[in-house]
């Protein structure tokens, strides 16, 4: 016998990490979005209501993809008089069937999520439309998550990734991994999710840690299975790059208390030695005369905030995050280039490329805009603005870790105290 509660959480804990791999098989079965989401809401009621009494089971995940399946072949059968009768027998058979593929599929590919990605990143869907999609199907994020990601309000968001499911429908898009040829087109598309789901995972948007590492290591996954289909991909190579040096550092990232700790002041034996290997043999594959790419860029500043010295050197990084605007130009990109420059030029001048992005539309609610000019402002000695600036970023945070360590900063630039490293 379990409790509500402990049943409750053990249901949200395999729903975040089994969801979008449970959710990728029933879709490639069932053929239909809607349909395998419902099963699978469907598998959590009836588990909410089985585990309190017969236990949890020791394969959770296995537990609800059984049942889903279940649920989606009861709703087949219902359905059978209606008159799209001849596609849900071929979709029974295909269940039937499930098992006995298993290891033909084994040797071509046989990841049912990256089916669902490129399935997702169709080029008959718009780019938003693909990015919003895989990322609330594949990597379970929530609508206000992903809005925040584009910048956009939530409705809008819901709409779009509605509209690109109806799309998918009826332009009767197979579930497949394109093939060879056809992979480049989709390729930015895919490149964008994989990114957006590992920054989710580095630096969660909500929760009471700084990250989600389940996340993080999907996106991983993800990006080595991309660079296997298209090993002469340098952008692919240059996208896996980056995530693995970037979360080489996820152990140092937080103390023994769970603080947040700023790059300089990480303790870097704590680093992840193997993934900086890995990422900086992934960035020397990136590296091809002629081709200049976004990841690439990208990557290359992950590599200098890696070097064993401990030296960061801000300025060749506020350089690389120019070139980025020049061939990624947003801006998220200006702020991160905002916030490379007050370490190699000081506060005062990055102000100043700082102003104009306040009249920004789009980052009126953006948390870290406030959260960087409030610490401009502070080490500017605006102790005034620094506090309004910093009030403004922790209403608008929804991630424990971040909130405390902003209230930490309000509170030293409310004491008087001059910016540590940390601030």
């Amino acid at each position: 016998m379990t409790s509500d509660a402990e049943t409750a959480a053990t249901l949200d804990a395999v729903f975040r990490r089994d969801r979008p791999a449970v959710l990728a098989t029933l879709i490639r079965l069932v053929g239909s979005f809607d349909v395998a989401e419902e099963a699978l809401q469907e598998a959590m009621a009836a588990a909410l209501e089985a585990w309190p009494s017969h236990g949890v089971p020791a394969n959770p995940a296995g537990w609800l993809s059984v049942t889903a399946r279940r649920r989606a072949i009861d709703r087949l059968r219902r359905d059978r008089a209606q008159a799209d009768r001849a596609a849900n027998l071929a979709v029974l058979a295909r269940f039937e069937t499930a098992e006995a593929d298993v290891g033909l599929e084994s040797e071509t590919i046989v990841d049912d999520q990256l089916r669902l990605i490129f399935t997702c990143c169709h080029p008959a869907l718009d780019m938003a439309a693909r990015v919003a999609l895989t990322l609330r199907v594949v990597a379970g994020l929530r609508t206000g998550e992903i809005a925040r990601a584009f910048l956009v309000a939530e409705p809008t968001l819901g709409k779009r990734i509605v509209r690109a499911k109806r799309k998918i429908a009826e332009a009767n898009i197979p579930y497949v991994v394109p093939p060879t040829e056809e992979l480049p087109q989709r390729l930015t598309a895919v490149l964008s999710v994989i990114y957006l789901i590992f920054n989710e995972g580095y630096v969660a948007s909500d929760g009471d840690t700084i990250g989600r590492p389940d996340l993080a290591g999907e996106a991983i996954r993800l990006a080595r299975l991309v660079c296997g289909l298209l090993p002469d991909e340098p952008e692919a190579w240059a996208l896996l790059s980056l995530l693995l040096l970037t979360d080489a550092r996820r152990a140092a990232r937080t103390d023994g208390a769970g603080a947040f700790v700023a790059l300089e002041d990480q303790d870097r034996s704590r680093w992840d030695r193997e993934l900086i290997a890995e990422g900086f043999a992934a960035l020397d594959r990136a590296v091809q005369p002629g081709r200049r790419g976004p990841y690439l860029v990208q990557a290359a500043i992950a590599a200098m905030q890696s070097r064993p010295s401990g030296k960061v050197p801000w300025l060749e990084i506020a350089e690389l995050y120019e070139v980025l605007y020049e061939l990624q130009p947003s801006p998220v990109v200006a702020l991160n280039h905002c916030a490379a420059v007050a370490f190699a030029h000081g506060p005062q001048r990055a102000l100043e490329l700082l102003r104009p992005l306040l009249d920004e539309p789009a980052l009126a609610d953006y948390q870290p805009l406030h959260a960087v000019r409030a610490d401009l402002l502070w080490r500017s000695g605006d102790r005034s603005g620094a506090q309004a600036a910093f009030r403004r970023a922790i209403e608008l945070s929804d991630n424990a870790v971040e909130r405390r360590e902003l209230q930490r900063r309000l509170a030293a630039v409310g004491a008087g105290r001059p910016p540590d490293r940390r601030g």
